[in-house]
């Protein structure tokens, strides 16, 4: 008996970890994954449709809340919503001010977008974890995970598009020849010296987005298995440890959308600066 709890709650782990996965099978061609290991037969082009679908639905309400509130927008007294946008647009503009030292109009809607949407897509976290993969199983769907952030997919994709922006502002603002010798001249600025500057200089480089997407990820894939863990205990202990873990995940869930702007803004005024 306790052999066979043991292994329905590995399957029921097992489960709620594994994404939506469509790709091209060895076997059955291009199709949904029916398990972890036909998942992992797909190899690295195949697709995750349910991180895909979620971080897009938020993106899109996160565009449909703003231009309603941008809409809605009065010089009287303004409502619950155009307040709340107006506090979150002032506390970017504050971080921007306060991080990023270049002049780029650009930033500010960067951090703006990479806030909110982070903060939209780790609040889909709070909602149970059994909810839409049953819902979902109904439907005919096998797997559901509905937090884009616990897929490192996502947040190394959104890390590498930050780096990609690195770079192209580093080339932009120095040069071709100011970012390779910011690159072969630092930390000593000495031609014998090159080779070494070069390789901390690089591996410094490539560990920016290692750090922004694998912090995401970590954290908030953590906070998704102690959930997962928590609904396999008694009715009671569910509702004794689940609602102040939701109340406290509420903080983590804001401040790993706050650290990985602010990480963003960061590199992105350091990109931009002349050494």
């Amino acid at each position: 008996m306790a052999a066979g709890n043991e292994v329905s709650s590995t399957y029921y782990i097992q489960h709620h970890l594994q994404n939506l996965t469509f790709g091209n099978h060895p076997e059955n061609g291009w199709s949904l994954a029916h398990s972890a290991e036909e998942a992992r037969e797909m190899g690295f082009w195949a697709i995750h449709l349910d991180t895909m679908g979620w971080s897009i639905a938020m993106g899109l309400l996160f565009i449909w809340v703003f231009r309603k509130a941008g809409k809605m927008a009065t010089t009287g007294v303004p409502g619950g919503l155009q307040n709340a946008v107006e506090m979150v647009v002032e506390f970017i503009e504050n971080l921007t001010r306060a991080t990023f030292h270049g002049k780029n109009p650009m930033i500010a809607p960067l951090a703006l977008t990479l806030f909110v949407w982070i903060l939209l897509m780790n609040t889909l976290k709070i909602i149970p974890v059994d909810y839409f993969p049953v819902l979902f199983a109904k439907l005919g769907v096998d797997y559901m995970k509905i937090v884009p952030t616990t897929d490192p997919n996502a947040t190394l994709g959104m890390a590498l598009g930050v780096f990609g922006l690195i770079i192209y502002y580093s080339i932009k603002v120095k040069g071709v020849g100011g970012f390779a010798r910011e690159l072969s001249l630092t930390p000593f600025n000495h031609w014998a010296l090159i080779p070494f500057n070069l390789v901390l200089e690089i591996i410094g480089l490539l560990v920016k987005p290692l750090g922004l997407g694998l912090r995401l990820f970590g954290n908030m894939f953590a906070g998704e298995v102690i959930f997962i863990l928590i609904a396999l205990l008694p009715f009671w202990a569910i509702w004794l440890l689940d609602v102040p873990w939701a109340i406290f995940h509420i903080l983590v869930v804001t401040l790993q959308a706050f650290i990985f702007t602010t990480l963003s803004v960061v590199y992105l005024s350091a990109a931009h600066e002349h050494h």
